[in-house]
C-alpha cells in the first residue's frame, strides 16, 4: 500500500512500513491498559478489516504489539481466565447464540484524545452483545466504568501524535468502505506476553458450543 500524502510540513510518499516518527513510538513506554496474566477479553474478530490495517497497527497499536489483531471489545475486562468454568462458557454460549449474525461497514476513521479507530456502522449490534453479556455479569463493566458509554471501534493507532495519525488516515481512506460479516465472538487471554485467542462462540447458533483456538487476537 503506497500513497502520497499531504499533511502540515509533509509532503512525501507513504507506505505502511514508512511511517512518521516511528523509530520514537517504538522507544515510547508501551501505555496500554496494564494487564495482569489470566485477563480475558471478549472481542468480534475482523480479519478481513486486519488484512487492511496490520501494517499500521503494528507499528502505531499497543495491542497489536502484543498479538492483537483488529476488533472490536465486546467486554473488557472480562473474567479471569480461571473462572472460565464450563458454566460461564456454557453461558457466553447461550447469550451470543441469541444474537443473528451481522455485517458491518466501516466508512472511514474517527478520533478519540490520542487515538484513530474505524467507526463500525451500524453499531447497535455491538451495543447489543456488550448489554447482553454485562446484564449476565453485572460486575464486569466495560473499560471498569472509567470510560462511561464509549462508543464501538476498531483501533487502528493508539500512539503517535495527530500529524501521524493525519497519514495513517489518508492512507486508509482510498481502501474505505470495508464490508464484514461478525459470526462469532472471541474469548482472548493475555498469557504474559500476548493476547491468545482462546475459544470461540458463534452467533444465532442454539448448538453454538465453544471451540477452542490456539492463534493470537484481543
Amino acid at each position: 500500500m503506497q500513497r502520497r500524502v499531504t499533511s502540515p510540513g509533509v509532503s512525501r510518499t507513504l507506505s505502511a512500513g514508512d511511517t512518521l516518527g516511528q523509530a520514537e513510538a517504538e522507544a515510547a513506554e508501551d501505555e496500554a491498559w496494564p494487564v495482569a496474566v489470566g485477563t480475558t477479553s471478549l472481542s468480534v474478530p475482523l480479519p478481513g478489516l486486519d488484512r487492511l490495517v496490520a501494517p499500521w497497527r503494528r507499528a502505531w497499536d499497543t495491542a497489536a504489539r502484543h498479538g492483537g489483531t483488529a476488533h472490536a471489545t465486546v467486554l473488557f475486562p472480562f473474567l479471569s481466565r480461571e473462572r472460565v468454568d464450563g458454566d460461564a462458557r456454557a453461558a457466553l454460549a447461550r447469550v451470543f447464540a441469541a444474537h443473528p449474525p451481522f455485517e458491518l461497514r466501516f466508512d472511514g476513521c474517527a478520533r478519540f484524545p490520542g487515538v484513530l479507530w474505524l467507526r463500525p456502522e451500524p453499531d447497535a449490534p455491538l451495543r447489543a452483545l456488550t448489554a447482553d453479556v454485562t446484564a449476565h455479569w453485572p460486575e464486569h463493566r466495560p473499560y471498569e466504568g472509567l470510560f462511561g458509554d464509549l462508543d464501538p471501534h476498531v483501533t487502528v493507532a493508539n500512539s503517535g501524535d495527530a500529524r501521524q495519525h493525519d497519514l495513517i488516515e489518508a492512507a486508509l481512506s482510498p481502501h474505505l468502505p470495508l464490508t464484514e460479516r461478525v459470526e462469532a465472538v472471541d474469548l482472548v487471554a493475555y498469557d504474559g506476553v500476548k493476547w491468545r485467542q482462546w475459544l470461540r462462540f458463534p452467533l444465532g447458533r442454539a448448538d453454538g458450543a465453544a471451540a477452542g483456538h490456539s492463534s493470537t487476537n484481543c
